[in-house]
């Protein structure tokens, strides 16, 4: 075999005699313009809505799968809900070994996927809390996980409105000497919050005495259910999971106004427990007692993680979607991609995840519309609640 080294291209040779004007024309020509290779007849061509079709909404969230970047991912999050609702376990076939109840045809056609839905306060405090109650309303979801602000603000929306603000127009300095508190471009007076209070405080101390009378602590999903039952409103999001018993779980309960009052009730009476350990066992066991799981999760932090790792608990998800603006070059759970859950076993390796970049209020209510809220009839799926269950 010969020693001597391949000679480099003249244009990669420093030293080269640079090549007369019509070579250097020709390489550059075939630098820039350099055969390609046939693209599969099967992969989508890039096209986006026509106008000149009229006005037709479905169509163009059609037409967003080959428009690209996030309008793309954003048609993916709305073929993902799709699937993770369409799913029955008669998708998978019976084996030896599975459990023997699960053989029957009709059995398998009956039971469907579980979903985790989970949000962060701000979902609450804007308007995206109307779309969030139509979903628990009609039983849409199994499960829900959110934060404090989560679930005190639906409750403070009873009594009290949001406003209306801007993100620039008003001075921090001037809202505080006015009692009032802005959320981006929401205002709230306090107001609100010493009507919650003024409600809050006498079911505090009812859920203190029962914990006495009875040995029992509360948990904060069983506190949520218990102020879902009590407020007796049907705008409220928890009044209809209370109602139609999904559990919420909202292991950050303190870090809010119902922290609040529980510290002054403190002062006031000592003894009243809020059992967090009880609920990791609640939400745990809600994904490891399904046959399938779906997880929708708007926003980051503390939601995100809590539900992806009670899926942990059955080698991950089934299917996936994340809606946040989080990225994750700075190691964080909030920014991480599917792709680092399925890392971790908090989504499975076989499933197909989707993250739309994306603030959730500008395209939550959009995909509701193309499928929880698509063809809505409400008796029909009722029926169709009735006939299907999530484990058996």
């Amino acid at each position: 075999m010969s020693s001597t080294a391949p000679k480099s291209p003249a244009v990669h040779n420093l030293d080269s005699t640079p090549a007369s004007p019509p070579l250097a024309a020709a390489s550059a020509t075939n630098f820039v313009l350099g055969e390609s290779v046939e693209m599969p007849s099967s992969t989508p061509q890039c096209r986006g809505y026509d106008f000149n079709q009229g006005v037709d909404v479905a169509k163009i969230m059609d037409a967003m799968m080959t428009t690209g970047f996030q309008a793309t991912n954003m048609a993916r999050a709305v073929e993902e809900i799709r699937r993770m609702r369409r799913w029955r376990l008669s998708d998978t076939e019976w084996k030896e070994g599975d459990d023997p109840e699960l053989k029957d045809p009709a059995v398998r056609k009956s039971i469907r996927a579980k979903i985790f839905f989970s949000y962060t306060s701000n979902q609450i405090s804007c308007g995206q809390r109307e779309v969030i109650k139509f979903l628990v309303q009609h039983k849409m979801v199994d499960v829900l996980v959110t934060t404090a602000g989560g679930i005190e603000e639906d409750f403070i929306k009873c009594f009290r409105p949001t406003y209306m603000g801007d993100f620039s127009k008003y001075k921090g300095k001037d809202l505080r000497l006015k009692g009032i508190n802005r959320i981006g471009n929401l205002l709230i007076p306090n107001n609100n919050y010493c009507q919650f209070e003024d409600w809050f405080a006498p079911l505090l101390s009812k859920m203190h005495d029962e914990q006495e009378s009875t040995g029992k602590f509360w948990t904060p999903s069983t506190m949520i259910e218990r102020m879902g039952k009590e407020i007796d409103n049907e705008d409220s999001v928890y009044y209809w999971a209370a109602k139609n018993g999904i559990p919420v779980f909202c292991p950050a309960l303190t870090d809010g106004s119902v922290g609040d009052m529980i510290y002054f009730h403190s002062y006031k009476r000592s003894g009243f427990v809020l059992d967090i350990a009880g609920d990791i066992t609640k939400v745990n066991d809600a994904a490891v007692r399904s046959h399938a799981t779906g997880m929708i999760i708007l926003g980051g932090g503390l939601v995100k993680h809590h539900t992806c790792n009670a899926n942990l608990m059955r080698n991950g998800a089934d299917f996936s979607l994340f809606i946040n603006t989080g990225q994750e070059f700075d190691g964080s759970d909030s920014g991480a991609r599917p792709d680092e859950a399925i890392s971790w076993g908090k989504i499975r390796i076989t499933a197909q995840p989707v993250k739309l970049y994306a603030e959730a209020t500008l395209v939550w209510p959009w995909i509701v519309a193309e499928t929880f809220a698509k063809d809505f009839d409400e008796e029909k799926w009722k029926e169709e609640i009735e006939a299907t269950k999530v484990w058996l």
